[in-house]
């Protein structure tokens, strides 16, 4: 991909002026202005700092962001850190900066821009917003497109160069506008000229938007960056990410990013910009909580068995199944420190939700304190399929009960501060001699995902997030492709459901087993092949706009837990946040550790810290977590 950028350079110079001095003045509007009749013996700066403007920041940007780029008969290139081929050739502004506020001096007119046609062909010609272009070079620019079908023009239009640049605008595959106020008409022409209006993106001083087509969305300007400088991060930032692929929501979220974070002569590379944008998110609550559930690497801790599930936990090592021992258990996990590095949110059981940390506080609000969003599980556990399906009385299968009076549940829930929850549905797999499959038939998996989806619209509709939880049980003898021939129906009935019961994707999580070969299969899955084939099925089977895709362990061994994870991952990037939501895998060790003496409460406590790093560990090998 190569990208030519037509645009002239400047030098800007900073000077960053004392502040404890008198150096701004208030007009009759009581706006503030940079003094600029200071003299050298009142007024000081502290540091004089320059870096190249211009189409410079556009090539910097495009640059960082992995993009083939290079400026039209310049040699300056920010990468290898080329020194300019001719510094006296650029236009010097100076610029005075004294907190917040800015005032710079430019010439009142740039040299004319010169068009050189490349020797090779590109796939985009960008024109800068610094470029000046006379009418030879829009003639040259017609011919050289003219001849290169294949190359794109993109174009920056500002008010000073709209008369100029409006032959090439027909041309245009994507204009940038800067849409100021005293620019109405120009606006209302340029989406008036048969041109389609997603073409055009106007850029004011604080937002950003598809004229006429999209919400804007806010920019807050870095001053310092004169506002020159932000125009032209924005808007190669926008065309940057266009160039990759990225979606026109996450494009403007990047350019936001790159302007209210870039340093003067360090705008910010592909994974910064990705990194930050992941943290703006939309207004809608429900979705800022999913989203803050997934945020890049941290996961779910399932701290949720139930009464019966804990009993038997307890049982193998001969601790007391008491009131007090499940306290101090589930307190171990939520006291070590530094829990709120590698966890999002933790998801209770009702009891647990009750009981207090070693300091006094409630759980829900210890959580709460340290970042950490706290969840619950509201189903209750599995029944025979039979009782809501009479007529299959031979079968083993089952649903999750708990939808008669979950919505008062919730209520409470939300009262005592829980912000999500979580239904499992559970899916054994059974096949005849021959292979075929018999279980999950298609009555469970169709009862079972209809349950979850009125879950999930129900959650919704109380305030909470709802982790959707399908899982093809491990435990079972049968093949990796069965799990994903099984594993494809069941989302595939699911997704449907969730849309018919118009739950808003953005807002729910899916917590989905990992495509493996069941526990009592003679030939395991290898991490590789359970990587490979859970990122192939989920990519296709897993809709776009989900906020995010957790991964059960489902029993396997921590160490097995956390191979497969950092398998899965590698083969990212995903549509979606992709982590983990284990617990046994996180749990276990410390449990073992533990083993109802408190006396071992530290080393219990460094065993789950252990694994935690270790999963956050197994997160970073996804390309686009890094």
């Amino acid at each position: 991909m190569n990208i030519l950028i037509v645009g002239n350079i400047t030098k800007d110079v900073y000077l960053n002026l004392d502040t404890r001095t008198e150096a701004l003045e208030t007009d009759g509007a009581a706006t503030k202005w940079l003094n600029l009749a200071f003299n050298a013996s009142e007024h000081h700066f502290f540091n004089r700092s320059s870096n190249f403007g211009g189409a410079a920041v556009s090539l910097e940007v495009l640059q960082k962001m992995g993009l083939s780029s290079s400026i039209s008969g310049s040699k300056l290139n920010f990468l290898d850190d080329t020194p300019p081929d001719d510094s006296k050739s650029y236009t010097h502004r100076y610029i005075l900066v004294a907190d917040d506020n800015v005032t710079y001096f430019a010439p009142s007119k740039f040299k004319n821009t010169p068009f050189i046609a490349p020797a090779e062909a590109i796939d985009y010609l960008y024109i800068d917003r610094s470029a000046q272009l006379n009418l030879d070079a829009i003639n040259q620019i017609k011919a050289y497109l003219s001849l290169s079908p294949r190359t794109r023009l993109i174009l920056y239009v500002t008010t000073s160069t709209y008369s100029s640049l409006t032959p090439l605008l027909p041309e245009a595959h994507l204009i940038f506008f800067e849409n100021h106020r005293e620019d109405s008409e120009k606006s209302y022409a340029l989406a008036s000229q048969n041109l389609p209006s997603k073409k055009v993106i106007s850029i004011t001083e604080n937002q950003i938007s598809f004229l006429n087509i999209t919400e804007p969305i806010s920019v807050k300007r870095i001053d310092t960056l004169t506002h020159l400088s932000a125009y032209s991060i924005v808007a190669a930032t926008l065309f940057g990410a266009f160039v990759l692929g990225v979606s026109i929501e996450k494009s403007f979220k990047m350019a936001r990013a790159n302007v209210e974070n870039t340093k003067i002569n360090s705008t910010l590379s592909l994974a910064e910009l990705q990194t930050i944008a992941s943290t703006y998110h939309s207004s809608n609550p429900l979705e800022l909580i999913a989203a803050s559930l997934v945020l890049k690497g941290k996961g779910i801790l399932a701290a949720d068995e139930s009464g019966g599930s804990i009993q038997k936990k307890f049982a193998k090592l001969g601790i007391p199944d008491t009131y007090e021992n499940r306290r101090d258990y589930r307190n171990l996990f939520f006291t070590t420190d530094d829990l709120e590095k590698y966890v999002s949110g933790v998801i209770l059981f009702d009891e647990t939700a009750r009981q207090t940390a070693d300091d006094g506080q409630n759980f829900v609000q210890y959580l709460t304190k340290k970042r950490i969003i706290p969840g619950i599980k509201v189903d209750q556990g599995l029944a025979p399929l039979s009782d809501l399906l009479p007529e299959l009385t031979d079968t083993t299968e089952t649903y999750t009960k708990g939808l008669d009076n979950l919505k008062e549940r919730l209520e409470e829930y939300y009262q005592m501060g829980l912000r999500f929850t979580k239904w499992r549905a559970a899916f054994t797999i059974q096949l005849s001699p021959s292979g075929e499959i018999l279980t999950p038939t298609d009555a469970a998996i169709t009862k079972n995902c209809q349950i979850l989806a009125t879950y999930a619209a129900t959650v919704q509709a109380a305030g909470l997030v709802p982790i959707v939880e399908p899982e093809v049980v491990y435990d079972g003898d049968y093949s990796l492709a069965k799990n994903a021939t099984i594993t494809a129906r069941i989302l595939d009935t699911l997704f449907q459901d969730l849309k018919t019961q118009n739950v808003n994707l953005k807002a729910c999580l899916l917590k989905v087993n990992m495509v493996m070969a069941g526990k009592q299969q003679a030939i395991q899955s290898t991490p590789e092949e359970v990587g490979q084939a859970t990122a192939t099925l989920l990519k296709a089977h897993v809709p776009q706009d989900l906020a995010g895709v957790v991964f059960l362990s489902g029993g396997q061994t921590p160490e097995q837990a956390t191979e497969n994870l950092a398998a899965i991952t590698k083969n990212g990037p995903f549509p979606w946040p992709v982590t983990f939501s284990f617990a046994r895998a996180l749990q276990d060790p410390a449990l073992y550790t533990w083993a109802g003496d408190n006396r071992n409460a530290a080393a219990a406590r460094a065993a789950f810290k252990a694994r935690l790093q270790a999963n956050a560990a197994a997160l970073r090998t996804n390309p686009s977590q890094k």
